[in-house]
């Protein structure tokens, strides 16, 4: 979980420098260079465009659709993802015991609860850092998002309902809805798990940073991420529906007694 901590804020400050970056005054279109411009950026842009026109000019829908295209396209490892989640949940009652087990905190202890505890994950075929590969997966996508709206006149300069694509929400709605879909999609995720720290902490650290972001980036990126998490959240609840409503069930039943 620290690794996943670690990670993220990395890729946090990686989006952070390319954001900043001075290639993000330059227009994108098919003659700009470069492995990032060439495979990332202007694919986003035509594909974004290509969906507008079809949609009658609307860059706000075509947003939408592009998103949900995104997310069918990486359905599969986000089930992955996913199960990976439910199969560390079901691990939860033996990792506990063996941090009881190996409760003392010097070095030698410590390498042996981590020795154990690697030996559970691969018995049981699970691997901790499927959760993060996602992640990493995503990043690109949406530093290429910002790129592709900044450098694209007719997206940036486009309005949707009632916020320009390129410019902040100035009613800051979609940041904060951003912030709500990432904490339900993370405690649909995470469900079971609350009681280790770490992962309480991932609960609430992840729609603060999407909040924070949200609230100084395009309304269009926060068009993204909303779509995107909505999408996650009826995913995770199809994959996890049975364990999620089992979990309510008993905490009413246990909030009864």
């Amino acid at each position: 979980m620290k690794r996943r901590i670690l990670l993220l804020f990395g890729m946090l400050s990686v989006f952070l420098f390319l954001t900043g970056c001075s290639e993000i005054k330059q227009p994108i279109n098919a003659q700009s260079t470069g492995f990032w411009n060439e495979y990332i950026v202007y694919p986003l842009s035509w594909l974004i465009k290509e969906v507008a026109h079809l949609l009658g000019g609307s860059f706000g829908l075509s947003i939408i659709v592009v998103t949900v295209l995104i997310r069918l396209v990486l359905l599969p490892l986000m089930i992955k993802q996913t199960k990976s989640s439910k199969a560390m949940q079901a691990l939860q009652p033996e990792m506990k015991a063996l941090k009881e087990k190996y409760s003392s905190k010097d070095q030698k202890t410590q390498q042996k609860l981590q020795q154990e505890t690697m030996a559970l994950f691969s018995k049981h075929g699970v691997n901790p850092m499927a959760g993060c590969f996602p992640l990493i997966v995503q990043m690109p996508i949406l530093i290429g998002f910002y790129h592709a709206i900044s450098r694209t006149r007719e997206i940036a300069q486009d309005s949707f309902l009632w916020f320009d694509l390129g410019t902040k929400d100035p009613l800051y709605i979609l940041p904060i809805i951003a912030g709500i879909t990432t904490f339900i999609q993370q405690k649909m995720m995470m469900a079971g798990q609350e009681q280790n720290p770490q992962m309480a902490m991932m609960v609430w650290m992840m729609p603060i940073m999407i909040c924070f972001f949200a609230f100084n980036f395009p309304a269009a990126l926060s068009l993204y991420w909303v779509v995107g998490n909505i999408f996650m959240i009826l995913q995770t609840y199809f994959i996890k529906g049975p364990d999620l409503r089992a979990q309510a069930t008993g905490n009413v039943g246990g909030a009864k007694k």
